[in-house]
């Protein structure tokens, strides 16, 4: 059995990582625009290096939830015909023991440098402009997708859609492309569906599935379930 799973804040949110946004689209405090898109990173560099050297530490501190610990176990008896697209920024799968995750949005613990391209393991604030370890300029942002940024790695996630037997999108709101069309890719292609969820999302009518609660509850016991269809 190939399985894919979409990972969303609502899986973080459980280990203590704030989602950021507010009711009122705000980031903390933040307009989006200022923080989160090239353009603002442009205007005032300082500002966006504050605002992911606060994830950063936040990230750092939180840990691994029974949700993502029950997705290291599915990942452990599948091997390589299990992979997880995570919409998260932060390294809770890979502490949980994750090995195949894909990373869509980006990683806070990587550096992008702006000169040479270099994508490089980084963990402390960047707004000290420290150098890139490859080109030694002092150009150097957080390596995570803005708005208006392309996605990571998005034929391997087509790929592993096409072919997967089972898709589950776990904590994700359902409102933001192309990650939203994951759902249609893999039902298009013959794959069962399941969300779990919070709550109802925006794209709850197209899965299979559907069941809500916390994720570090309803997803252990539905991995519990795929363990032992599986073995």
């Amino acid at each position: 059995m190939r399985v894919v799973v979409l990972t969303g804040a609502g899986i973080s949110a459980e280990s203590g990582v704030p989602t950021f946004r507010d009711a009122g689209g705000l980031w903390e405090g933040h307009r989006v625009e200022d923080v989160a898109t090239p353009e603002g990173f442009a205007r005032d560099p300082d500002t966006v290096h504050r605002f992911y050297d606060a994830r950063r530490r936040a990230a750092a501190q939180a840990e691994p939830n029974p949700a993502h610990l029950a997705l290291a176990r599915l990942e452990q008896l599948l091997g390589d015909d299990f992979l997880i697209v995570t919409q998260n920024v932060d390294d809770l799968h890979e502490r949980a023991g994750s090995e195949r995750v894909v990373h869509m949005h980006g990683d806070l613990f990587m550096a992008l440098c702006e000169s040479c391209g270099d994508r490089s393991p980084h963990s402390a604030d960047l707004i000290e402009r420290p150098p890139c370890p490859n080109c030694g300029e002092r150009m150097l942002r957080p390596d995570v997708v803005w708005f208006g940024e392309m996605p990571y790695e998005l034929d391997r996630i087509d790929e592993a859609l096409v072919r997967c037997d089972l898709f589950a999108a776990i904590g994700t709101s359902g409102g933001v492309y192309p990650a939203a069309g994951f759902v249609m890719v893999a039902t298009e292609f013959g794959a069962r569906t399941i969300e779990l969820n919070l709550a109802a999302s925006e794209i709850t009518p197209l899965f299979d599935e559907v069941r809500h609660g916390p994720a570090s509850i309803v997803v252990p016991e539905w991995v519990e379930e795929q363990l032992a269809t599986i073995s």
